[in-house]
């Protein structure tokens, strides 16, 4: 395992390299292009799946609340949410405006960020409501007791009437306190950043080419490096750099378990989720599976710790434990 600590000024960005052709000026810009990194493609799986397999259409997104599993669908655009004591009863679908790009658990509640100009929010008998949202909307999170979201075509995060800019791709929103972690996914950065102020505070390069963010119990927030296929930890306020773990296999989708203190983690080359103890100052893998093709995201149902693995090629969710 290799750590690596980032030392942060207050207010600046702290970065090793050079900028590139493309944006000169960008201390923060690794990579020849501001091309994010995507999940890497999954070969067929002939692989035998513990658990059981529910069929559901490509999914963008996963998550657990209010006594649901519920899955963003792309096609037709809808969240299909499931009794998570009957998960073979037929699932209750709700039509969205577009295509949601996460869901987020609010309270018993979820809340879906739409791209094309929403956040829907569905509440578990499957009535829902919207708001619009300009700029696309692509993550909501609350800190501090302030909702945020992320709006990436407008550059800024969204809290109440005012907006935090000054942010190239606001891609991912981690909660911390009463603070929030953003990711950049372009630039492969993460960010401090306080809703009461104008612009992001300290910055720092998260790898080769990350793509998604969650935070444990304890405050740190874990990142994925699905380019350089590693496992990143950082601490917040001030943000540092405290973990470094290669993860080869392109990871890709993160879930935190509290209860356990498991981080799952897919591996879309490999069609594997792996569940890693973090409850110590490293890493230690406890469980390996074999998934549904294309394992783009996963959810941890907090009570019973069920893993719920869905398919972005349309193999639907399979669910572990």
């Amino acid at each position: 395992m290799r750590r690596l600590a980032a030392v942060v000024l207050t207010g600046a960005v702290v970065v090793s390299g050079c900028a590139t052709e493309e944006n000169p000026g960008d201390p923060l810009q690794v990579a020849a292009t501001l091309e994010p990194a995507r999940p890497a493609a999954s070969p067929e799986q002939s692989a035998d799946l513990p658990g059981t397999v529910v069929p559901v259409g490509g999914g963008s997104s996963v998550v657990v609340a209010g006594g649901r599993v519920a899955v963003a669908v792309t096609d037709p655009p809808s969240v299909v949410g499931f009794d998570l004591g009957a998960l073979s009863a037929p699932p209750v679908s709700v039509p969205l405006p577009g295509p949601a790009e996460r869901l987020v658990a609010s309270g018993d509640a979820v809340e879906a960020a739409v791209p094309a100009g929403a956040v829907v929010t569905v509440r578990p008998d499957g009535s829902s409501s919207a708001r619009e949202v300009p700029g696309g909307p692509v993550d909501v999170v609350t800190a501090g007791g302030r909702a945020l979201v992320a709006q990436r075509e407008a550059g800024r995060v969204l809290v109440g009437d005012h907006a935090v800019g000054g942010i190239n791709s606001p891609d991912r929103l981690v909660a911390v306190g009463d603070r929030a972690v953003v990711l950049d996914r372009p630039r492969s950065a993460v960010f401090d950043l306080d809703p009461s102020a104008d612009r992001p505070g300290a910055g720092l390069r998260a790898g080769e080419g990350a793509t998604n963010a969650v935070a444990d119990r304890f405050g740190r927030v874990f990142v994925v490096d699905t380019r350089g296929g590693e496992l990143l930890a950082f601490s917040a306020n001030p943000l540092i750099m405290r973990l470094r773990y290669p993860l080869p296999g392109g990871p890709y989708g993160l879930a935190y378990d509290a209860a356990r203190d498991l981080l799952w983690v897919t591996l879309t080359e490999r069609n594997e989720v792996v569940g890693f103890d973090v409850s110590g100052g490293e890493p230690v893998e406890r469980h390996r599976y074999a998934t549904v093709r294309q394992p783009d995201s996963v959810a941890v149902d907090p009570d019973g710790g069920r893993v719920f693995v869905v398919s972005g090629y349309g193999r639907g969710m399979q669910v572990i434990g």
